[in-house]
């Protein structure tokens, strides 16, 4: 049975200093549509996965079921005054979604609502 698509409404509270801890994964924009062709492109395809999992000391031993992708993910993020809000779409788990947000903004969003797609 196919997993069923949730969508996730984030807030950003200033998206132009929003980054993850490492450097090289980290989102370097400052405008909400960069930020969702980032964040899109980290759950349609598993490139920042693969990239976070080979610097980890034991590759072998990250589970490779993080590193799965939805190909059908979308992202729309807008400026809402000073902070952004952001609407995900995709099948992925919360827990997949939350660990590739921290890969590229760290711990600046916050969870608004999650429903059915």
């Amino acid at each position: 049975m196919p997993a069923t698509a949730q969508r996730y409404y984030l807030s950003i509270n200033n998206l132009a200093h929003a980054r993850g801890s490492i450097n090289e994964l980290s989102f370097t924009g400052n405008s909400p549509e960069s930020f969702a062709a980032h964040l899109q492109a980290a759950l349609r395809e598993p490139t920042l996965w693969e990239r976070w999992r080979a610097m980890q000391p034991d590759p072998d031993a990250i589970d490779p079921g993080l590193g799965i992708s939805d190909p059908a993910a979308t992202v729309k993020a807008v400026q809402a005054d000073l902070h952004c809000d952001v609407q995900v779409t995709t099948t992925l788990p919360h827990a997949i979604l939350k660990h590739r947000l921290g890969l590229l903004i760290g711990s600046n969003w916050t969870l608004r609502d999650v429903q059915a797609a």
